[in-house]
């Protein structure tokens, strides 16, 4: 996994809707030609819905790609469902078992876990033991990071490789001489030290969608504290787990940040853009994102502002830091109307060429391995994130099951904010939370 990383520095743009045009007419054709052996000849052909979200990553990728599928594919007609609120417009599509034939499962109102739980997406397992790239490779063999497993079967290809972490004015902390932490003491002394000369609450997050917190700053310090076992152990609502003593250590770290009154008290009432430019203007130092930040951002970042990343720093002192990949990934419906064409669309989406041409239009990578892009150039932040996650003295890579359950990561993510807010302790955090997992696993019986 970490020799496998060192693809990040390679990654292109930072902005947005760039690359359109940077594919080659020679790569064009290879990639059309990589993938599902059919020769668009008319046996994949009929309607073909397609839902994907779009947010820090733009839409640019997703018109080339549809596009050149439409070109090798003319029987074929494509409906694009698409937007930042897709995932909500398209709710009673999928509860009323009439759901477009493929789905890209990334921002708010979408779960993964959900829809496996309820059905709602197609069993891949059998499929993609036969899907080869143009190398004779086999695809299941080419992810960075693996499908999520559910009991042995797989329902959907991880697209997009990410990772969540914290984020810090690099120029700022370089011109003030604030040190970058690398684990909580020197976390909390940090933020304590620019509480003081800046007059501001160090820490800031969205409190319209708390999972932000949870994957970005819990999720490696139960890596950091369990390792992968108790990170899957809370993630799948395991008794015990929640009120574990590592687990509630960890919930105690982050009531000590809000007791110091590190935490912006006004973070419940904002989105994530909203506490985005709040930590671009300076109104915070430190906020817990992914790698998308940039990008999103890029038309409302100030011009002396550098990006800086590092790993969550919920880590005890003396141990590496802790990151956790976080993949947005590609499904198929189970009610599909157009299952072959949708089958087709996904094979004909996981190529190299595309993977590369991911990164110029939207600055991240794509989840395959062997990917060539010595020839971009990579944003400074992921050049400096590359060193420091190859480095396995400084970092330790924790990996999750699956995504958790929306109806799991609801009522947590609700007792979260309390916390956060000063609301209740952390022992009673930890008790809602195993009250919450004992009825998320009364639901799956």
């Amino acid at each position: 996994m970490i020799l496998i990383l060192g693809v990040i520095a390679g990654c292109s743009s930072d902005t947005e809707g760039e690359g359109d045009d940077q594919t080659e007419d020679t790569e064009q054709e290879d990639t059309q030609n990589e993938g599902s052996e059919d020769t668009g000849n008319g046996e994949i052909s009929g309607e073909l819905e397609i839902q994907y979200f779009v947010g820090g990553y733009g839409d640019s990728w997703w018109k080339e790609v549809i596009g050149d599928f439409q070109e090798k594919y003319p029987d074929v007609t494509i409906t694009e469902h698409a937007g930042p609120n897709i995932n909500e417009e398209m709710r009673s599509r999928w509860v009323s078992n009439d759901p477009p034939d493929v789905v890209y499962i990334d921002g708010a109102g979408s779960s993964e876990t959900q829809m496996v739980e309820d059905g709602q997406l197609m069993d891949l397992t059998e499929w993609l033991e036969g899907i080869e790239l143009a190398d004779g490779s086999k695809l299941k063999d080419s992810f960075i990071v693996d499908p999520a497993d559910y009991d042995g079967k797989t329902y959907s290809l991880p697209l997009v490789f990410d990772t969540w972490g914290t984020w810090y004015d690099k120029a700022k902390f370089e011109a003030e001489g604030y040190e970058v932490p690398s684990d909580f003491e020197s976390f909390m002394s940090s933020m304590e030290e620019i509480q003081a000369n800046e007059d501001i609450a160090p820490f800031v997050t969205t409190g319209q969608y708390p999972y932000y917190f949870l994957r970005g700053v819990l999720y490696p310090a139960f890596g950091a504290a369990g390792g992968d076992q108790l990170l899957a152990d809370v993630i799948q609502g395991k008794e015990g787990a929640w009120t574990s003593e590592p687990v509630l250590e960890v919930m105690k770290k982050v009531e000590e940040m809000q007791k110091a009154g590190f935490i912006d008290e006004g973070f419940g009432a904002l989105n994530h853009t909203q506490s985005q430019m709040n930590f671009l203007l300076g109104d915070n130092a430190y906020i817990p994102v992914g790698f998308w930040l940039p990008n999103e951002m890029a038309n409302d970042t100030p011009e002396d502002f550098e990006y800086g990343f590092i790993p969550s720093p919920m880590n005890d002192a003396g141990e590496p830091m802790a990151i956790v990949p976080d993949l947005r990934p590609l499904a198929i419906a189970e009610q599909a109307e157009n299952p072959e064409a949708a089958k087709a669309f996904v094979e004909f989406v996981f190529t190299r060429e595309y993977a590369k041409s991911f990164s110029e239009h939207t600055g991240a990578i794509m989840n395959i391995t062997g990917v060539d892009l010595a020839d971009s150039n990579a944003p400074g932040y992921l050049i400096d994130a590359n060193k420091l996650i190859n480095d396995p003295e400084q970092v330790q890579i924790y990996q999750k099951p699956h995504p958790m359950s929306a109806d799991l990561e609801t009522p947590i993510s609700n007792s979260l904010v309390s916390l956060m807010l000063g609301n209740i302790t952390a022992e009673e955090f930890v008790q809602e939370a195993e009250e919450a997992a004992a009825e998320y696993r009364a639901g799956l019986e």
